[in-house]
């Protein structure tokens, strides 16, 4: 009796760790950058570099515990802790609560903050969206639907309210947002046109920035967030490209896929505010390998009509996998 009751509680145990729903995805990245830089005075840079992260997702029901560990190569040994929280439900209330990245746009940085606090339910087709956080500073409301083939949301923020517009006509997209602020000339804008064309991808996109507030947005057409070129060690610090207040960007992106390879290219204007327009010409190949992984070439051109100091030939090999 003792021996089946041993047995019973062995089985018991193992039938729990199975039902246990646990899940482990990641990528990983490496790559070789090499930097010509147009004036003699600037040391051309050879840098090696890698990117690893990994998203561990327990769930028990509808309730999710999300926990992302990344580690990059100016982190040394460090597996930095990045977005962690947990999703779950209260009746038709959905609920998160955490430290997440907001994500990316045109016009501004993402950003992930501890102690934030999101919920959301639908209400005659509308979804009502609550954020905010411990410091009170991104407290906001948004309302987003669809109507016609039309989706539209509205954020009110503490300082300003956030705009949002897309729509489908004939093949073609056409999406507007609008990053208003309460302070004076502070707002952001863009509006994105896209499509196909027997088989090309076609996009295009304006940005605009009032006089006292700079884009920083990261998206196809460029990586304005803080970083770029480092004057003091001429080394590119990040991929990302600092950019002034009141600087304007148009962008065109045309791609297509080629003999099992996708090829894209980019053009990419920045107005300048002091007559320093800059020019981004970027040519990106991308081939899947047989191992699994896949490999990426691009060469990016940089052209300053005003200063040569951030001309540059950037020729960037990247190696990624996804699991």
């Amino acid at each position: 009796m003792k021996k089946q009751l041993l047995i019973a509680a062995v089985a018991a145990s193992m039938t729990s760790v199975a039902m246990a729903d646990i899940s482990i995805t990641g990528g990983a990245k490496i790559n070789y950058t090499n930097t010509d830089f147009e004036l003699g005075t600037k040391q051309d840079t050879n840098i090696f570099k890698h990117d690893i992260d990994l998203k561990i997702v327990g769930q028990n029901g509808g309730t999710q515990v999300v926990a992302v560990l990344a580690n990059e190569q100016s982190e040394g040994n460090d597996l930095d802790l990045e977005d962690r929280y947990v999703t779950s439900s209260v009746g038709d209330v959905n609920v998160k609560a955490g430290a997440w990245d907001n994500g990316n746009d045109f016009v501004s940085a993402s950003s992930r903050t501890d102690g934030k606090f999101s919920a959301n339910t639908t209400i005659s087709g509308a979804k009502i969206t609550y954020d905010a956080n411990n410091s009170g500073g991104s407290n906001a409301v948004t309302v987003s639907g669809s109507i016609g083939g039309v989706n539209a949301s509205y954020k009110d923020e503490v300082l300003g309210e956030e705009i949002k517009v897309s729509t489908t006509v004939a093949g073609v997209t056409l999406a507007y947002h609008a990053d208003n602020s309460d302070t004076a000339n502070s707002d952001r804008s863009s509006i994105e046109v896209s499509g196909e064309v027997s088989g090309v991808k076609l996009a295009y996109v304006q940005i605009d920035a009032d006089s006292a507030i700079t884009i920083d947005g990261d998206s196809w057409a460029g990586d304005f967030e803080d970083g770029g070129f480092d004057n003091t060690t001429n080394a590119v610090t990040t991929n990302a490209y600092d950019l002034s207040q009141g600087q304007d960007v148009t962008a065109m992106k045309v791609s297509t896929s080629m003999a099992g390879n996708t090829i894209a290219f980019t053009r990419t204007d920045v107005d300048g505010v002091t007559g320093e327009d800059t020019s981004f010409n970027k040519f990106t190949v991308t081939r899947p390998l047989a191992s699994g992984a896949t490999f990426e070439a691009t060469y990016t051109t940089i052209s300053d009509d005003k200063s040569t100091t951030t001309d540059a030939d950037i020729l960037d090999l990247e190696l990624a996998v996804k699991f």
